[in-house]
C-alpha cells in the first residue's frame, strides 16, 4: 500500500487541455502523495505509453475523438497491461457507468463534480483495490501452482461427477489428457459397480468421503489402485457441485503385494523342504527295502506288487523333485543373453499348436539390443509358460496374443498380452501359489516355477486382468 508522501505515477489522456490543467491542479494539491504527471491527448500514444512504462494509475477522458475511455481499457488489456483507469466524464451517464465497470474500470468520475476530497479518496480506494488485486494474484498463483504441479488428481465435478475443471496429473493416471476428460463422468472410471454405489450413497449421506480406495480402469484399460477424497460444495446460487482429490497407490499396492507374495514363497519354500526331507527319509528305506524284496523273491506275484510299490515311490520322489524345483531354482548359468531370442525361441516353440488353433501372435521389438546376464533355458522356460497360459485362456480362430520387447536405458520392458477369458480377482491373488489351478489337468507348478526364476534374474513381473477382457503380464528386467 502507498503511504504518505510516497510518489504516484499518473498518466492523465485528456484531448482538452484546460480539462487537463484543472486534474493536475487537484492532483498537486493531494496531501497524502506526491504525484508525477504525464500528458497525452492522443489515443494510440495513450496506448503505446501505458504498455511501455509502468504508471501507478490513469485517469482517461471518456470522449477521445473517434474511440473513448472504454476502447482504452479494452485495448490495455488485450495487451496485458494492469495499470488500473479511472474514467472522467462531462456529465452522469447510468448507462456509461454500468458499461465502463463491466470493462474494467476502477472508478467513475464527473468532472463538474470533482474536487481535491473526492479525488483524494477516489485514488485512494483504487489503491486499496489494487493491493487486494495483487493479494488476489498472488494467492491464486500459489494455488494454481499446487493445482498444476500435483502429481494427484485434484478436481471439480457437478454432482453427478461430471467434470468441469481438473489438473493435468489426469495424463498420468487415467491417461487422459484434461481436455479430453471435461464433460465426462468419473463415476464412469469406476469398474466395480459395488465400488460407484458406495462413493455415491457416502456423498449423499454424509456429504464428503476420505480415503476411499477405489480401482480407477485408465482410458487404455490399465487398472489404477486409488484413494479418493471428496466433499460436496455450494455455489453462489446454492447449487451443489464436487471437489476432491485422488491419490494413485498403484505401485504402492504392487509393492505391498510383491511383499505379501515373497513372504508366502519364502514360508512355503520352508514347508516345502521341511517335507520334502520327512518324507524322502522314510521314502529313501521304502526303496531301499523294495530293492532287496525284488532281489530275494522269487514268487511272480511277489514281484508284480513290489514293482508297483518302486514305480509309485519313484513318482512321489520325482513330484518332491518338481516341488522343490519350484519353488527354489537350480543353480542358474548366468551368461550374455540376448532377450530378442529367448523370446524368438519361446514364440517358435509355440508357432505350431497357435497355428492349429488358429491363433494370432504378434510380436513387436525395438531396434535395441536387449542383452544382459540370464540362464537362457531357464528364462525360456519361463516365458513360456507365461505365452502357453495365454494360448489355452483365448478362443480358437479370434485368440489374439500380443508380444512386445521395449528396451530402456536401465531396463527391458517384456510384455505379454491375450484377449481371453481373463482371470478373477481371487485367482489372481493365488496366481504364483505351488499346486494352485483352474485347470482340470493342471499341476500348478507352471507360474510358481516362472516366478522362482525371474526372481533369480532380479526381474519383476506384473499382473492385469480382467473378466472377459483379457490379461496381461508384464517383465521387467534390470539391465546390467
Amino acid at each position: 500500500m502507498y503511504g504518505n508522501n510516497d510518489t504516484l505515477r499518473i498518466l492523465v489522456v485528456e484531448d482538452d487541455e484546460d480539462d487537463f490543467m484543472l486534474i493536475n491542479e487537484y492532483l498537486k494539491k493531494l496531501r497524502a502523495w506526491k504525484c508525477e504527471v504525464k500528458w497525452i491527448y492522443r489515443y494510440d500514444e495513450a496506448i503505446e505509453e501505458l504498455c511501455r512504462h509502468h504508471y501507478t494509475l490513469c485517469f482517461s477522458d471518456y470522449r477521445l475523438g473517434a474511440k473513448n475511455g472504454i476502447d482504452l481499457i479494452r485495448d490495455v488489456q488485450a495487451r496485458t497491461c494492469n495499470t488500473p483507469v479511472i474514467l472522467l466524464t462531462g456529465r452522469g451517464n447510468y448507462e456509461i457507468d454500468i458499461e465502463a465497470t463491466k470493462a474494467g474500470a476502477f472508478d467513475y468520475l464527473i468532472k463538474a463534480d470533482l474536487d481535491v476530497d473526492k479525488l483524494e479518496r477516489t485514488i485512494r480506494y483504487t489503491l486499496e483495490r489494487i493491493q487486494n488485486l495483487q493479494r488476489l494474484r498472488e494467492s491464486e498463483r500459489k494455488y494454481r501452482s499446487i493445482f498444476e504441479k500435483s502429481k494427484d488428481i485434484v478436481f471439480l465435478a457437478a454432482a453427478d461427477t461430471t467434470v468441469f475443471n481438473i489438473n493435468p496429473a489426469v495424463a498420468e493416471i487415467l491417461e487422459m489428457s484434461v481436455e479430453d476428460i471435461i464433460g465426462k463422468k468419473l463415476l464412469d472410471f469406476i469398474p466395480n459397480p459395488a465400488q460407484r454405489a458406495h462413493f455415491v450413497e457416502t456423498m449423499e449421506k454424509e456429504t464428503e468421503i476420505e480415503n476411499y480406495e477405489i480401482e480407477m480402469l485408465s482410458e487404455k484399460r490399465t487398472l489404477r489402485t486409488c484413494l479418493v477424497s471428496a466433499s460436496y460444495q455450494l455455489e453462489s446460487n446454492e447449487e451443489k457441485y464436487i471437489q476432491g482429490i485422488i491419490h494413485d497407490i498403484t505401485n504402492l499396492k504392487k509393492a505391498e503385494a510383491a511383499t505379501i507374495q515373497a513372504e508366502k514363497l519364502a514360508a512355503s519354500g520352508r514347508f516345502i523342504r521341511t517335507l520334502a526331507h520327512e518324507v524322502r527319509n522314510p521314502l529313501n528305506n521304502i526303496n531301499l527295502s523294495v530293492e532287496n524284496l525284488l532281489e530275494q523273491s522269487g514268487g511272480e506275484d511277489d514281484k508284480l506288487y513290489l514293482e508297483i510299490i518302486q514305480r509309485n515311490g519313484k513318482r512321489i520322489n520325482d513330484l518332491i523333485t518338481e516341488l522343490l524345483q519350484s519353488s527354489r531354482p537350480s543353480d542358474m548359468d548366468l551368461q550374455p543373453v540376448s532377450l530378442q531370442e529367448v523370446v524368438r525361441q519361446v514364440i517358435d516353440s509355440v508357432a505350431d499348436r497357435a497355428m492349429l488353433r488358429n491363433i494370432t501372435i504378434r510380436y513387436e521389438s525395438n531396434e535395441q539390443a536387449a542383452t544382459m546376464k540370464a540362464d537362457a533355458s531357464k528364462l525360456v522356460m519361463a516365458i513360456l509358460n507365461i505365452v502357453i497360459n495365454a494360448i489355452e485362456a483365448v478362443k480358437d480362430g479370434t485368440g489374439v496374443i500380443d508380444i512386445s520387447l521395449q528396451s530402456r536405458s536401465k531396463h527391458v520392458l517384456l510384455q505379454i498380452s491375450d484377449n481371453g477369458i481373463g482371470i478373477s480377482p481371487e485367482n489372481k491373488s493365488r496366481l504364483f501359489e505351488p499346486y494352485f489351478t483352474s485347470k482340470r489337468n493342471g499341476m500348478g507348478l507352471g507360474l510358481a516355477t516362472t516366478l522362482t526364476i525371474l526372481r533369480a534374474h532380479n526381474a519383476d513381473i506384473e499382473v492385469d486382468s480382467e473378466l472377459d477382457h483379457g490379461t496381461t503380464f508384464r517383465l521387467v528386467f534390470q539391465l546390467n
